[in-house]
């Protein structure tokens, strides 16, 4: 069976900042949970950051922005915490090679998961097109990812 990446928040770990989850519980979830094996990681808890945590923002940029050291990631109070998103980016495509994954669901407009959007770094609540440090790593690496709300599209993606 294969495997797909998943934020562990997806599957109701409470791992965000906020020490919640975003369980998933649609029709689609379940048919791809039927066809795949779930490989969970949160990726800022996997690079050492704590639950709850202090919300965290992409300043100036986007993933790969960070990944190639042009961008950090920093809290609302100012911590600069790229080292830990980095670390997280590197466990989860590591936990990839290992497992042989070729695809991942994670949690769009997050820092580390974002697949589409991303908070604009200002922590006024506002998204904008980009891409977290996990998704642009994973990326960079031939890995294809999607977020929680395409799970159609993951879906014809195992069946090919």
């Amino acid at each position: 069976m294969e495997k797909v990446l998943i934020s562990a928040c997806l599957l109701g770990q409470n791992v965000r900042y906020d020490g919640n989850n975003l369980g998933l519980d649609s029709l689609s979830f379940q048919r791809l949970s039927e066809l795949v094996e779930f490989v969970a990681i949160c990726p800022e808890v996997s690079g050492g950051l704590s639950t709850p945590r202090t919300p965290a923002e992409i300043v100036q940029g986007a993933g790969i922005d960070v990944i190639e050291q042009r961008a950090q990631v920093i809290t609302q109070t100012g911590a600069n915490v790229t080292d830990a998103f980095v670390v997280g980016a590197q466990n989860a495509l590591a936990l990839c090679k290992q497992n042989n994954i070729r695809a991942a669901v994670l949690t769009d407009a997050s820092p580390s998961c974002g697949s589409s959007k991303i908070y604009n770094g200002e922590f006024a609540g506002e998204k904008i097109a980009g891409h977290g440090v996990t998704t642009a790593l994973l990326r960079e690496n031939g890995i294809t990812v999607f977020s929680q709300f395409e799970l159609e599209n993951a879906i014809e993606f195992v069946n090919r």
